[in-house]
């Protein structure tokens, strides 16, 4: 391989490439919502969500990325190498899971990724098992909590405009859904950009150029890295994952503006809430409840719960699968005699 510099400086590009696959794989959690209730046209509801995952980069710190790049493996499991074969185990098991059209997790596939490598290289002593027991707890707890919260919403809104004619409660909430849309598309973006944050400051430090990935006499995470990620991946929910929002928009169940309004601030909520914990949750697992919450206070059976246990299995499988991609990736690389 070439010098050590050129390596580092193509892993962060391929990062910013899985930020932007990132938010191309995640795009339909954003919008699959507001299009599907036809509030928005798919091509207004890109440029709607790119926007406000952007906009979150003035929002919620750091807290996420610091859990990735120093709460998941310690730093004596951690090299250059490690981290592109990460990042080459979580970009397949994202481009296998969009072709077939599901909507898992790009998070749980970094860290899957991550964890995958960095035993290859170091063995499971490298691994810090506290940060990988809360992402993985979360895996159950996200999708419940924006179930609840999805369904307690929608009951407190039908509750509240239960006197209201069907058609003044859709003209009242198709202009709400742009505001759900848009906290919605924020949380989204505070929590998902931060995770390849963490990955590009654990590459650097690894890498030894420091100076590169703090700002000058603090611990902060250097500006460049944090307008690259939130650009990286307002861009890639531009360009959006249109076979992904059929199936969260339409399969699951059907809504109405009303419906799309509760599954978006609950999804929202779960999210920032998460985020404030330093905690890398699934926006696709979370959203994906809401909705399911949502659709249950109609009837349990307007929830299709086939694609709803299809989408369920995707999840379990998402971490171990990238862990083995990643593992398969580091195993090549030490072959070859590449740290």
């Amino acid at each position: 391989m070439n010098t050590q510099l050129e390596v580092i400086v193509l892993i962060v590009v391929i990062a910013m490439g899985f930020d932007f696959l990132n938010g191309f794989h995640d795009a339909a959690n954003s919008i699959a919502t507001v299009v599907s209730t036809r509030v928005l046209t798919p091509g207004q509801a890109v440029l709607w969500a790119a926007f406000f995952n952007f906009a979150a980069v003035f929002t919620m710190g750091t807290h996420v990325a610091n859990t990735v790049g120093k709460g998941m493996v310690e730093p004596t499991g951690i090299t250059s190498f490690v981290v592109l074969a990460a990042l080459l185990g979580a970009i397949l098991w994202d481009i296998i899971t969009w072709y077939y059209g599901l909507p898992t997790s790009s998070s749980h596939a970094l860290i899957g990724g991550f964890g995958g490598a960095a035993v290859v290289y170091g063995g499971w002593k490298v691994l810090i098992l506290s940060g990988f027991q809360k992402t993985i707890l979360f895996i159950f707890v996200a999708p419940f909590l924006g179930m609840a919260l999805g369904f307690i919403l929608m009951v407190l809104v039908l509750n509240l405009f239960h006197r209201f004619t069907p058609s003044a409660v859709d003209s009242i909430f198709r202009v709400g859904q742009l505001f759900s849309a848009a906290f919605y598309s924020l949380s989204h973006g505070a929590n998902d950009s931060q995770k390849t944050m963490g990955i590009i400051v654990a590459l650097l430090v690894a890498g030894n150029r420091p100076e590169w990935a703090y700002r000058p006499g603090t611990q902060e995470i250097a500006w460049w890295i944090i307008i690259c990620c939130y650009a990286a991946m307002g861009l890639g929910t531009m360009t959006g994952g249109w076979r992904i929002v059929k199936t969260m928009g339409q399969k699951i169940t059907k809504l109405r503006p009303v419906g799309g309004f509760c599954a978006e601030a609950g999804g929202a909520i779960s999210i920032l809430f998460a985020t404030f914990l330093g905690i890398p949750v699934s926006t696709t697992h979370t959203i994906t409840g809401a909705i399911i919450g949502v659709g249950s206070t109609t009837s349990f059976s307007s929830v299709k719960w086939g694609v709803a246990g299809r989408i369920v299995w995707a999840w379990i499988l998402t971490i171990p699968a990238s862990a083995l991609m990643a593992a398969l990736c580091e195993w090549v690389f030490t072959l070859n005699g590449w740290k």
